[in-house]
């Protein structure tokens, strides 16, 4: 994809939203996976399960054409490590929701009240996050334009921060659901438990790895 190297002369931010836009169909699957998963509809999650990976794979493309076709002796206006880092993390977010589909086929686990309400929660506020940090990635040509400062500045700062702030309240929400766990463990087999463990720790990492993105973005800002 030679067009993503031409790119990079009107603005290197371009090819980075472009990636974002391959991993955000791939994380936007993400809720249905556990509709179908909560309906033990297993055929219907496998073949979801394989559009994800599909996603994650194109996404992984995208990213290698990127980290190729970066300029390594032109000037840019952003550190071309500050660039790979935020790339590197938008990978990670698109690598989670691959490991949670993966995960979601291996078995129909049991659940139980207030246990699955409380999922659900913690699935839409890791997605709340994520969308959070995508509407970051969106505003980089903004902070471009304006030289990095003034008010396009001051509005991604506050950005940063809510997404600081959501990936604070999925934490709570994980340490809720583990306590869940933990507390009806006798009634789950050892599969079921360590499957689900599984599960929340890695739907935690969508929250986590899109609070580590915004502030890359964040330090990306205050170093100009």
């Amino acid at each position: 994809m030679r067009s993503i190297a031409r790119v990079f002369g009107r603005s290197p931010f371009i090819p980075l939203q472009s990636h974002m836009l391959k991993v955000s169909e791939c994380v936007a699957l993400v809720p249905e996976l556990f509709v179908l998963y909560a309906a033990g509809d297993e055929t219907a999650l496998k073949e979801l399960a394989d559009r994800v990976s599909s996603l994650e794979h194109e996404a992984d493309l995208v990213k290698h054409d990127i980290r190729d076709s970066m300029p390594r002796g032109l000037f840019m206006p952003v550190d071309r490590a500050n660039l790979l880092n935020i790339l590197t993390t938008q990978d990670a977010i698109a690598n989670r929701a691959e490991d949670i589909a993966v995960l979601l086929t291996f078995k129909i686990a049991k659940t139980f009240e207030p246990f699955s309400t409380k999922m659900d929660a913690f699935i839409k506020k890791n997605m709340d996050a994520f969308d959070g940090a995508r509407e970051i990635v969106g505003q980089l040509d903004e902070l471009l334009e304006t030289g990095f400062g003034g008010a396009e500045a001051h509005k991604v700062r506050e950005m940063v921060h809510a997404v600081s702030k959501m990936e604070y309240e999925a934490d709570m929400l994980q340490k809720e659901l583990l306590r869940e766990l933990f507390q009806h463990e006798d009634e789950l087999s050892y599969g079921d438990f360590f499957l689900w463990t599984r599960i929340i720790r890695q739907v935690s990492q969508i929250a986590d790895r899109s609070d580590n993105l915004a502030t890359s973005i964040r330090t990306t800002l205050d170093s100009k």
